[in-house]
């Protein structure tokens, strides 16, 4: 088409071959050189069609092809662009909800924050700016469809990188992160520099960087631990911010032994402390005090005995609250004397009734 004068022209691409099947679709070597003389067997050579005058449906067809290829190529771009910022965070605006899920205007396209994806107590509003986990891009008939979440630990994860200049220039490694959304969280930070605290780094100046991201996960507590490469060490730090006596390992199980005083901070409240420290270093975790642990020991090697401490106490004489009865070598006043022979043969009903 000259986009000039408006003249169309059109043109049918024939495959050469030495002798032909199908008209519609090839042309023979001799009649294709007619159009393009360097042509060889296999090759696409454009010959010009007659055309015709142009009906009203017929145009109205071609636009609406047109159209459609173009809608199907933006929508190809849009999910190739989504598609590589998968693990990235976005930022949209609250335009909808459907079926307690949240339609987020991304710009390009509409990403869906499911319930299960969303943190506890957390309400949204419309018109609200919300950050987000791009956690995947799906193809469908009505174009890409982005999930978002703001529960996965990859989120806590991008969170930290935008706030701490360090992890971002990569001084700073994020090695783990865990996470019980709304609640509480745990991230195990590595120094690649010698001479910068990685926790430090990612606390901030009076905590203000980890403060920052608590906010904007809804006041949900974060726990920044050292990574270690020695199991024993990384373990105790995971159950921070309770103090270890010792650590024993057994594969993928370990046995950590904490002070009296320290057993419920260890595990936290409703098993919190515990159940993130196992997360996130993929051990089966026992807790136990010192005074368990010795209980244990002495058990094993026959110092000591569960039935002393089990055996139930002894019945008392008297139900509690009431004076116990004396017993007196003399007989009461009320019954007459009885002899010692006699009293042998006496039936025990008829001293019971008397």
């Amino acid at each position: 088409m000259d986009r000039e004068t408006g003249e169309i022209k059109v043109f049918s691409q024939l495959k050469v071959v030495e002798e032909v099947e199908f008209p519609q679709q090839e042309i023979e070597l001799y009649e294709a050189r007619v159009y393009d003389s360097s042509c060889q067997l296999g090759d696409l050579v454009e010959k010009e069609v007659a055309q015709q005058e142009f009906g009203r449906i017929a145009a109205q067809t071609a636009k609406q092809v047109i159209i459609q290829r173009i809608r199907e190529a933006e929508r190809e771009l849009i999910y190739k662009e989504f598609l590589e910022r998968v693990e990235d965070i976005t930022t949209g605006t609250v335009r909808r909800f459907e079926h307690r899920n949240v339609i987020v205007d991304l710009g390009k396209v509409e990403g869906i924050l499911p319930q299960e994806e969303q943190l506890p107590r957390e309400r949204y509003r419309m018109n609200e700016r919300i950050k987000a986990f791009i956690m995947e891009v799906k193809k469908s008939s009505k174009g890409p469809q982005v999930i978002l979440s703001r529960s996965h630990p990859g989120f806590l994860k991008r969170l930290f990188e935008l706030e701490v200049p360090e992890i971002y220039d990569g001084i700073v490694e994020i090695k783990a992160a865990a996470r019980e959304p709304g609640y509480r969280a745990k991230l195990a930070v590595h120094s690649n520099h010698k001479d910068v605290d990685p926790v430090g780094a990612c606390v901030g100046p009076r905590g203000n960087r980890v403060q920052a991201i608590s906010n904007e996960l809804r006041g949900e507590r974060i726990d920044v631990i050292r990574w270690s490469e020695e199991p024993e060490q990384y373990l105790a730090n995971a159950l921070s911010p309770a103090k270890v006596v010792s650590v024993e390992l057994d594969e993928k199980s370990a046995l950590v032994i904490v002070p009296d005083n320290q057993l419920s901070l260890a595990i936290g409240k409703e098993g919190q402390n515990a159940r993130l420290a196992a997360k996130i270093t993929g051990f089966k975790i026992d807790i136990c005090s010192e005074t368990q642990i010795a209980q244990k020991r002495l058990f094993s090697l026959g110092l000591a005995n569960d039935d002393d401490e089990a055996s139930p106490p002894e019945e008392p004489d008297a139900m509690p609250g009431e004076p116990a009865l004396e017993i007196e070598d003399k007989a009461d006043e009320n019954l007459p004397e009885i002899e010692a022979d006699e009293a042998e043969e006496v039936p025990e009903d008829s001293l019971e009734e008397k």
